[in-house]
């Protein structure tokens, strides 16, 4: 090995202006050191591994030819930005990923200027970095603002409405798209398609701009003409490919389609373009998983694959026997199979993830009646509700996370109409190492103040089984069903469903000198808290099961029968089960003293679930601590 080789080893490289002073003959062998470490790092701590193998190219391209972190690259969904960690003063640390006081999975200001934007949730990008530009241009900066869109963040309504908006601000904003065919799951809707389709070309793009260029040193046209230069631009389009592009109609400059692994030919089109004035998109087609051969066959398995064997490629997996205890999502699943097997009106809904929250076996048995709608949270509760309104029983399952963006579209649609939609929020409460985007701890909270809806959480998973055959059963109300990310706690988990009395919560266990109401599968870690004590206090435990409408008469004799009151919920304190019991007590003259437990007024970081319950004191450890030191 030359030393010039041992130079650009990408160890040799700490910040992007390591990378800026090789030549471009260096960087395909960077790219493939690059994303072998992902591999590497991914294979012992699990993360999203297929997104951000297909971005290696793109991101080295993107730092070398820009000046970050001056220039601003805003990444849409953090799973493509990997690489951009590592190129970024983090390869050391790169092994902490997600773990507990490591490193975040997804950009974070807080964490490196190079994170432009926080990029948790898809579809955020072009509005932010639209933004961004527009406060260049007023500040007159010389400052290039990139939005890198792609893993199915297109087919998300807010990247609609942050191209439209694009054209009519001053800004020079470079759009990337990268194209890989896949959110998680494969992408659905007209749009993936009309991207598969699209043929237009380099040359060409760069024939109508060498010829606007030239029309416009003449004089013929100016860059006041806006109209003028869109309709040359399009008509030129249509006289050498006959087709109109969707972009262009927004009036973005459109480049590409172009190989999105070639990093030299990205360097020559970005330094190509990135002095033009106004907004303008690259069309890259990547492919996910790129470089390792089971991820790029089969990219939806290796999106996030756990722990897997880097030479052979094989999946560590958990035990995936029915006859153990199953992840929460997968008795959703199988159960609304049940349901729809006995009642042909019950139909699926899910915004694009449909391995994620186990709708795929639902998809798998009456595929006409499971509908993945893409990444568009509002759009999924909204066409729930017109599902309903028609007749139908729609399942809607969003992550409680995710579900905060469709706030208005619960109310608008669904509560005001009162119309028979099941809501069913997975990953709700702390969701583990993917950190303060992804926590579903807000759900109980934002969903208390609303009228119509019933509000419920099952403690196990013949109660989750029971409370979906209620909601479509049991009432024709909009129904809320709330649980966790991760395994429940019963081997035999198929019971006969039967209907739950609406607003009724249950006994587990008597006592006189505290009384804990806790709702949902948390209520488990109150058991082992209790069982921890063994004797040494007597107390009561009341699984609520709703906290709407919450159980009114349990709640009396609650009041009536002990002076001291914990309540226990996986989610923030103010506003949820907490809360709905001191305004009970407070309205009904009962004068407890009630201490809540879940999480305080802030967002939680990464880490796993044990520890940051341990973190929180929402473990059976330290809930039984609490008791005694309550009582006492």
């Amino acid at each position: 090995m030359t030393e010039h080789q041992k130079e650009v080893k990408l160890n040799s490289i700490n910040t992007p202006d390591d990378l800026r002073v090789l030549p471009q003959s260096d960087l395909q062998n960077i790219c493939a050191e690059l994303r072998q470490y992902i591999i590497d790092v991914l294979s012992e701590n699990p993360g999203h591994l297929g997104a951000s193998l297909g971005t290696v190219e793109m991101t080295v391209a993107l730092h070398y030819v820009f000046n970050t972190p001056y220039d601003r690259i805003i990444w849409d969904v953090g799973h493509q930005a990997y690489g951009h960690k590592i190129l970024t003063g983090r390869r050391d640390v790169f092994p902490t990923l997600r773990k507990y006081k490591g490193i975040s999975g997804f950009p974070s200001p807080a964490e490196s200027e190079y994170d432009s934007f926080i990029a948790g949730h898809a579809s955020t990008s072009i509005s932010a970095a639209l933004g961004m530009s527009v406060a260049s241009s007023l500040k007159s900066e010389e400052r290039h603002v990139i939005a890198v869109i792609g893993d199915g963040a297109m087919t998300g309504g807010l990247a609609f409405e942050g191209l439209n908006n694009v054209s009519i601000n001053p800004n020079n904003l470079l759009i990337i798209l990268n194209d890989n065919n896949m959110a998680i799951d494969g992408n659905v809707g007209a749009l993936s398609e009309y991207l598969v389709n699209i043929t237009t070309s380099y040359p060409y793009n760069k024939l109508r701009y060498d010829v606007y260029r030239g029309l416009r040193k003449i004089k013929l046209i100016n860059d006041n003409r806006k109209g003028l230069i869109l309709r040359f631009n399009n008509s030129l389009k249509a006289l050498l490919t006959s087709q109109h592009n969707l972009f262009e109609g927004f009036s973005i400059r459109y480049f590409g389609p172009t190989d999105g692994h070639d990093v030299e030919g990205i360097i020559r089109i970005l330094n190509d373009i990135k002095s033009m004035k106004g907004p303008k998109l690259l069309h890259l087609r990547t492919k996910k998983g790129k470089g390792f051969k089971p991820a790029e066959e089969s990219a939806v398995e290796w999106h996030a694959p756990g722990k897997f064997n880097k030479k052979t490629g094989e999946r560590i997996l958990v035990n995936e026997n029915l006859e153990q205890p199953q992840l929460y999502q997968d008795v959703f699943g199988h159960t609304l199979v049940e349901l729809a097997s006995t009642n042909d009106k019950v139909v699926g809904i899910t915004p694009a993830m449909p391995t994620g929250c186990s709708m795929i076996h639902l998809m798998k048995a009456y595929p006409h009646r499971a509908f993945d709608v893409g990444i568009a949270e509002g759009h999924a509760a909204t066409f729930s509700a017109g599902l309903a309104k028609e007749g139908m029983i729609p399942f809607c399952n969003i992550y409680s996370s995710f579900m905060q963006r469709a706030y208005d579209n619960l109310i608008h649609d669904i509560a005001i109409q009162q119309l028979h939609v099941i809501l069913c929020l997975d990953r709700a409460g702390l969701v583990g190492e993917d950190g303060a985007t992804h926590h579903g701890i807000f759900d109980l909270a934002y969903l208390r103040p609303i009228p119509n809806l019933i509000i419920s959480s099952p403690m196990n998973e013949w109660h989750l089984r029971n409370l979906m055959y209620t909601a479509c059963y049991g009432t024709s109300a909009p129904f809320v069903i709330r649980y966790p990310r991760g395994k429940g706690e019963q081997k035999d988990w198929r019971n006969d469903m039967q209907l739950l009395p609406i607003g009724k919560g249950r006994k587990l266990a008597d006592g006189s000198d505290i009384a804990i109401l806790s709702i949902g599968p948390i209520g488990n870690e109150v058991t082992k808290a209790i069982s921890l004590l063994n004797g040494k206090a007597s107390i009561a435990h009341y699984d609520m099961i709703y906290l709407k409408p919450i159980d009114e008469a349990l709640l009396h004799e609650i009041g009536k029968q002990h002076t001291h009151i914990i309540t226990l919920e996986n989610g923030v304190r103010n506003g949820g089960l907490g809360s709905a019991v001191i305004e009970f007590m407070s309205d009904h003259n009962y004068h407890p003293h009630i201490l809540r437990l879940g999480i305080p007024d802030t967002f939680v970081e990464h880490g796993t679930i044990p520890e940051l319950f341990r973190l929180y004191g929402l473990d059976a450890e330290h809930i039984a601590k609490t008791i005694i030191e309550e009582i006492n």
